[in-house]
């Protein structure tokens, strides 16, 4: 049950739609990820890119969790939200000169390097600053990850990281750099991923490619695998939590490393997204000739991924303990066919003004927000230790 019947209450005049975060919930799942990790000694970087709400990188900052960013604006919100130069990469295909400028300015853990193109940008620009920039390069390992093919990125196909053929270049450009330092290797396979032999396979390619580093003379320190540990969106409750204790024994299994060597992780959606739903309201029911319709007000501007991905997320009343009756299309008001959550999802008798929540939207939701249509802001409203903290 998302909310007891006090909250119900509570909620129920509120203006919608609105994004609910459950904190103690949150809170949680960071400390199941950061137990896991610490007692094999490795490093976690929050993806910002699943979720910059300020006060939920308050939470996951004061974990003692890295950043992981994708843009320049994402550094610069990171560092003012107090996570240390130190503990920050920024990865991405296609940073600019703007964006390297303050990274390196800022003095950021490492790039990870996409291109040799990118190596030599970044080395011209540190060049010009008179600084050092560390780097890990991000390569290629062409694993399928069995998820969806918009968010698969280490195929050969995908526009991601340095194919395996330019590596020998990728080595001779880091040699003759004077103003970059390798630190480390970096991979990236994908988003939502259930099947832990993905993990296996990348286990046996990342030993491949350090060790042909190492035995052309460069050392490793950094191991950096990515995230893509999926979250159960077909049951919410009773999987509230991903098994990170079988994720990062993986790794410490299968992932051959020295003692001087480091294994970082960039984890996103696994620590945010089940502590996010999107609380909206019943405008309109409709019966077509085929089909019973609830007209939401939230919409594809508020939660783009089943719009964008055809992606599934589970679909409740929350001011009701009725069973479900009807099968209903649950639309949103935005002029697109495409503003749709749900087709035939059961629910039980609506009507207009009851309450529906969108579960497991805590990461890529908020986030991906739009002002289609001249949308209002999105609002939110924070639950800890069931008090509710409306910031509408």
């Amino acid at each position: 049950m998302l909310f007891n019947n006090i909250q119900r209450e509570r909620i129920r005049d509120l203006e919608t739609p609105f994004y609910y975060y459950d904190l103690d919930l949150l809170n949680e799942t960071l400390d199941h990820a950061k137990h896991a990790a610490d007692k094999r000694g490795f490093h976690v970087h929050y993806a910002l890119k699943a979720n910059f709400n300020d006060r939920l990188l308050s939470v996951i900052q004061s974990k003692g969790f890295g950043a992981d960013c994708v843009s320049g604006n994402e550094v610069q919100k990171a560092i003012d939200l107090g996570f240390t130069a130190d503990k920050i990469t920024f990865a991405g295909v296609g940073k600019s000169d703007k964006e390297i400028i303050l990274s390196l300015q800022h003095g950021i853990f490492a790039f990870n390097v996409e291109s040799i193109q990118e190596m030599e940008v970044i080395n011209e620009l540190a060049s010009k600053l008179g600084v050092i920039a560390k780097v890990s390069l991000r390569i290629n390992p062409n694993i399928d990850a069995n998820t969806h093919h918009y968010i698969t990125t280490g195929l050969d196909e995908n526009k991601f990281g340095v194919p395996t053929s330019e590596l020998e270049t990728a080595a001779s450009v880091i040699r003759q750099a004077k103003n970059v330092e390798l630190i480390g290797l970096h991979f990236h396979v994908g988003s939502q991923i259930t099947d832990m032999n993905v993990f296996k396979s990348l286990c046996v390619k990342v030993n491949e490619w350090k060790n042909w580093f190492e035995e052309r003379g460069t050392q490793i320190k950094v191991l950096n695998v990515g995230g893509g540990l999926g979250v159960d969106y077909q049951l919410p409750d009773d999987n509230p939590i991903p098994d990170f204790e079988t994720y990062f024994e993986i790794f410490d299994r299968f992932l051959e490393r020295a003692p001087h060597q480091e294994v970082h992780f960039e984890l996103g959606r696994a620590l945010v997204a089940q502590s996010g739903s999107l609380i909206t309201k019943v405008l309109y029911t409709k019966s077509g000739v085929k089909k019973h319709f609830l007209v939401v007000d939230a919409g594809m501007t508020e939660l783009m991924r089943p719009a964008l991905y055809q992606a599934y997320h589970k679909i409740e009343r929350v001011d009701t303990d009725q069973e479900p009756g009807v099968l209903y299309d649950v639309v949103g008001p935005i002029c697109e066919s495409s503003d749709c959550f749900g087709k035939e999802v059961p629910l039980p008798q609506s009507e207009r003004g009851d309450l529906i929540a969108i579960r497991t939207a805590g990461a890529y939701g908020e986030v991906m927000a739009s002002h289609y249509n001249l949308r209002d802001e999105v609002r939110y409203l924070y639950s800890d230790a069931l008090n509710l903290s409306p910031s509408l």
